[in-house]
């Protein structure tokens, strides 16, 4: 019943949306901006003048407190995750995406940029102190991001820095042992510079009990994160310098044998990442005809990821095993993009078609230990190429209508090698692009349908004894239709953003596993793999929706409708999976809630999100169950400081983020059987934030 009336309630408030509230000043209070900025186009443009289907999102600005991104992309319909470790670092949109991560080389669907840095793959540093804004952008971009934007793209922009000297701390504590403290200090610099520099250390102890050692943080949360940004301009340029380090010291403890919150695990693992990363971007007014737009950023990325493989203690069982797998890698990541762009009015043909015109390059090296209780020690390195040439043509063809033309060529080339003597050198030249029509109505609505093509490079992999013929795959390509509409109703008390789309995807790179015996042992191996699927098709509807019901009570609600299958397509055990639902791709998402402000000073908002069941993957048949998750809080707001409790999923809801499905149970003789991990439970916490 709870699930029906929550279902219905998103149904009567229509379809989507996602309070877009930013930062109007650096005090506790803030108010609506007219109209949020996407800065993740070639060009920055509102969201109801962006002619795809993006979500932008404000953290901590009004709702539950939250601290990194897996825990808000609820808030976008048709976006998933994937943990198996302390954070959701993988991502799914539309569908598509990656689940994880072994000693196989990644290239992601769904690129993450933080602050122009690319940390595809590396999600576990997206941490959300002094965020600004999250933008999600749903479907290929080929033309923009190319290999690893397939399914789409996620970018984290932290504020600019303020025009007066301001100083502000946020104190937050909670239970499971939450405590988190930060600072920001902003200001300019003379008249044409100004600088924002911001840190915070995040804690809690996690969810689990470990039974064995008599713990309760053996799967807890250590964060810490320093941020800056320096900005200046003369007459013709302006300069941007981020630069940021991101501590994680995660344990990693979460899986169970009785599929519950209380391990028996005597090694408990670790999710531990640390990343270092600068940037510099130039604008530069070129000429009177042209901008032009420069990049270029370093990081540094190692990751230590390691789990105790089976979940309990020495003795155990008598027929048990014992054993622990780790992962070090170390990523060092430099990107370079130069962009020219016609100003209004002056491009080609008297100024009848804008462009852009941009070249990019990634030149990223990978190197890889596991130590494995029952391989000896593994190590590889890998390189990775990519250089793309893009561009784009735009012009109007009538006083309403607009057309948009773009392409990008990239070459993308690697080169492995491992310990073992197995190398790899494959290279790739793929195409993106799209076509897009949009018309502007008399009363400011927007209608727009495009056609876009998107692609992500071969690969191989690496895991365990595969046979040869599975170690290899294909790249991927995918064409996206869309036809969308956005609009504004009643003196902008109502905004409704939609999207109706079709995803044709080609030789699907599809992660699945297999499990082969370990010679002497009762246990099994189990590997994870990436081959190709046959086709498949992703199609479904996207709505967001934001009422100003009265000047106290504004509603919202987000919706996502997916139907994802593949085509023709049988695995390697010979199990026919056409037209079985892909994994992790529920057939519906919600996220919907109030915001009630009682006076000037208090507010309340409550949320309900949820997800229909989805598989977790195509090498078995376990599912997620239904859920549903109920958000609340309240704040009280000063001049200089703000007070808010507030509570995640109240009702104590079971849920899963990860899902496999092998033999792991000595009870039961390592019969094959599903294993899951599950989400935060009740969460229950206040914040204080203090301008000085």
């Amino acid at each position: 019943m709870y699930r029906s009336s929550a279902i219905v309630l998103v149904l009567l408030i229509t379809l989507d949306a996602s309070l877009a509230r930013v930062e109007a000043s650096e005090s506790p209070s803030e108010s609506y901006q007219e109209e949020i900025v996407v800065t993740a186009d070639f060009r920055d443009t509102t969201v109801a003048n962006l002619p795809g289907s993006a979500t932008v999102i404000t953290p901590n600005t009004d709702g539950t407190v939250v601290h990194h991104l897996d825990e808000l992309l609820s808030r976008a319909p048709n976006v998933n995750f994937a943990s198996g470790a302390s954070r959701g670092r993988f991502i799914q949109i539309r569908g598509i995406g990656e689940r994880g991560q072994f000693s196989t080389p990644l290239n992601s669907s769904v690129g993450l940029i933080i602050d122009g840095i690319d940390m595809s793959g590396v999600g576990t540093a997206a941490t959300l102190f002094d965020v600004q804004q999250v933008e999600v952008l749903r479907g290929p971009q080929g033309t923009l991001y190319g290999a690893n934007a397939l399914a789409g793209l996620i970018n984290v922009v932290t504020p600019s820095y303020t025009d007066v000297q301001t100083a502000k701390v946020r104190l937050d504590a909670g239970d499971y042992g939450t405590f988190g403290a930060g600072g920001v200090i902003s200001g300019p610099i003379g008249e044409s510079a100004g600088y924002r520099i911001s840190a915070q250390r995040y804690r809690d102890d996690g969810f689990i009990d470990n039974e064995f050692l008599g713990r309760d943080n053996t799967n807890n949360h250590d964060e810490t994160t320093y941020r800056g940004k320096f900005s200046w301009r003369t007459d013709l340029t302006s300069w941007s310098l981020v630069f940021g380090h991101v501590d994680v010291d995660n344990g990693y403890d979460a899986f169970s044998l009785d599929n519950d919150r209380d391990t028996q695990s005597d090694e408990p693992g670790h999710d531990q990442q640390t990343t270092d990363y600068a940037g510099l971007a130039l604008r530069w007014d070129f000429s009177e005809t042209t901008e032009l737009e420069a990049n270029v950023s370093l990081s540094q990325t190692d990751v230590d990821y390691g789990y105790d493989e089976d979940w309990t203690f020495t003795g155990f069982d008598a027929f048990g095993y014992t054993s622990t797998d780790r992962y070090e890698r170390e990523r060092d990541t430099v990107t370079a993009e130069v962009r020219a762009l016609s100003k209004p009015g002056q491009g080609l043909g008297n100024g009848t078609w804008d462009w852009v015109a941009g070249a990019y390059l990634l030149d990223q090296e990978v190197s890889l230990a596991r130590t494995y209780t029952f391989d000896s020690p593994f190590s590889s390195e890998f390189e990775i190429q990519r250089l793309a040439i893009y561009g784009e043509l735009s012009r109007e063809i009538s006083e309403r209508w607009r057309l948009s033309l773009g392409a990008r060529v990239e070459q993308h080339s690697a080169d492995y090698q491992d310990a073992r003597g197995v190398s790899y050198d494959p290279n790739d030249n793929l195409f993106g692009g799209r076509i897009l029509l949009e018309r502007a109505q008399d009363d400011g609505s927007l209608i727009y349908t495009s056609i876009t093509q998107g692609y992500k490079s071969g690969g191989f992999n690496i895991d365990g004894t595969l046979a040869p013929d599975l170690r290899e795959f294909d790249p991927e390509t995918l064409w996206n239709i869309e036809l969308g509409y956005k609009a504004k109703w009643f003196d902008e008390r109502l905004k409704l953003r939609t999207a109706l789309f079709r995803m044709e995807r080609d030789d699907i790179q599809i992660s699945t596993s297999t499990e082969r015996p370990i010679p002497g042992l009762a246990a099994v191996e189990f590997i994870v793999y990436t081959g190709n699927a046959a086709e498949g098709f992703n199609q479904g509807v996207e709505a967001e929706m934001e009422f100003a019901a009265t000047d106290t009570v504004t509603l919202f609600a987000n919706i996502g409708i997916l139907d994802s299958e593949y085509e023709d397509y049988t695995d390697n055990s010979g199990r026919n999976l056409d037209g079985r639902e892909q994994a992790h791709a529920p057939s519906y998402q919600f996220f919907a809630g109030a915001m009630f402000r009682f006076t000037e000073s208090w507010t309340a908002q409550i949320e309900i999100e949820g997800k229909d069941e989805f598989f977790f993957s195509a090498s078995h048949g376990t599912e997620s169950d239904t859920y549903e998750l109920v958000n609340a809080s309240l704040a009280y707001t000063s001049n200089r400081w703000q007070a808010r409790i507030w509570a995640r999923n109240l009702t104590d809801e079971d849920y899963f983020v990860r899902g496999f499905f092998f033999g792991n149970d000595p009870r039961d003789g390592y019969t094959a059987r599903s294993f899951t991990q599950l989400g935060e439970p009740a969460r229950f916490g206040v914040s204080f934030e203090m301008q000085l």
